[in-house]
């Protein structure tokens, strides 16, 4: 169907609606302020502010604009509610539906614009570094509730690859760890594991140490700065790679480290994007939406270090594929694990 020129006139002024939608979330979550109304309850600003802190005018603008665009409402008293269903996307941590960090991931992505463009003119990158806290931090709080609270039984309904976890003083590796959710939720779903998390971004693994001894599980679980070279080879009973391939300037080379590591019998299994088979346009919502990750984040990142495999986020099944066998790996195993957030679970065949 033809887009007339008023059609995408409305869709673009949508879309930039939707822009201002998401940065004022990252501003209310940011400073505290849906924290405070989902605990504290209704507020005017002065109420806001007294209890969270921020200016008194700021937070009156925030919370008509907020109104205005049906987030809060509006009490008979003039008070501002968040009501409950909102409350759980944009502060309960442990909700499977939290979305906050989405608007502060995407809000610290576009903080980098002058560098994406520099790099789109020249082909560079913009290292994971640079993206910072906000990017860093948003993600792992992103995909948190999904390791803590779904990932057991999701690895419990395939059970052959259940069973290699369970063997008696089984080794776990989990590349790519990033703060270190999924080491902590691995170790605590197979209590006779033990999992050691490697990753390159420094700030990533000292996040990752301190979740882990927050979590008090004192020596199962470790952390080492560095990539997949570092876990030798014939260690490991399995080795997982969590949301992180597609960024991998050099993904056959971790793949193949992978499979050095483990040993016989052992799994290596990828948990990525689940992107459709093909490129398809126009292309449903979660093909989009992992087309702006890689447009903002992900492309980026993968080509800031050289040779590049330049992935992007859109990860297709036969690209996967491809990297394994030049890898060393038979085939490729989709896992039947389904409904598990944005992803797709791989088990590489030795």
């Amino acid at each position: 169907m033809t887009t007339t020129t008023d059609q995408f006139a409305d869709r673009l002024f949508q879309a930039a609606l939707g822009t201002i939608e998401v940065l004022s979330v990252h501003i209310g979550d940011r400073l505290g302020w849906y924290r405070t109304l989902a605990a504290h309850g209704p507020a005017i600003p002065e109420e806001l502010t007294a209890r969270a802190g921020g200016h008194e005018r700021y937070a009156r603008e925030w919370l008509e604009q907020q109104a205005a665009y049906g987030i809060l409402e509006v009490a008979a008293d003039g008070r501002f509610v968040l009501p409950k269903g909102a409350a759980e996307v944009l502060t309960d941590e442990a909700s499977l539906a939290y979305l906050a960090p989405l608007a502060r991931m995407l809000a610290g992505a576009a903080v980098q614009m002058p560098a994406l463009l520099d790099a789109y003119r020249s082909g560079d990158g913009v290292g994971w570094a640079t993206f910072g806290a906000d990017v860093r931090e948003s993600q792992a709080d992103m995909n948190r509730p999904w390791f803590e609270h779904a990932l057991p039984g999701a690895l419990a309904g395939v059970p052959a690859l259940d069973a290699v976890l369970r063997r008696p003083g089984a080794r776990i590796a989990d590349i790519g760890c990033g703060a270190g959710w999924s080491s902590i939720a691995l170790v605590r779903a197979y209590p006779d594991a033990t999992v050691e998390g490697v990753d390159l971004d420094g700030p990533s693994i000292e996040l990752a140490e301190r979740n882990a001894a927050a979590a008090g599980l004192g020596g199962r679980v470790s952390f080492r700065r560095g990539d997949a070279a570092l876990l030798g080879g014939g260690r490991y009973d399995a080795v997982f790679a969590f949301e992180c391939l597609h960024d991998m300037s050099r993904p056959v080379d971790t793949l193949e480290a992978a499979r050095h590591a483990i040993v016989p019998g052992g799994a290596v299994v990828i948990m990525d994007e689940a992107v459709g088979e093909s490129f398809t346009a126009p292309a449903d919502d979660t093909e989009r939406l992992m087309y702006g990750f890689s447009l903002l984040i992900c492309l980026p990142d993968g080509m800031s270090d050289r040779p590049s495999a330049a992935t992007g986020t859109v990860m297709r099944p036969d690209t996967l594929r491809r990297y394994a066998r030049e890898a060393g790996f038979r085939d490729v195993e989709v896992l039947p694990i389904e409904e598990f957030g944005f992803w797709r679970f791989y088990q590489l065949i030795p």
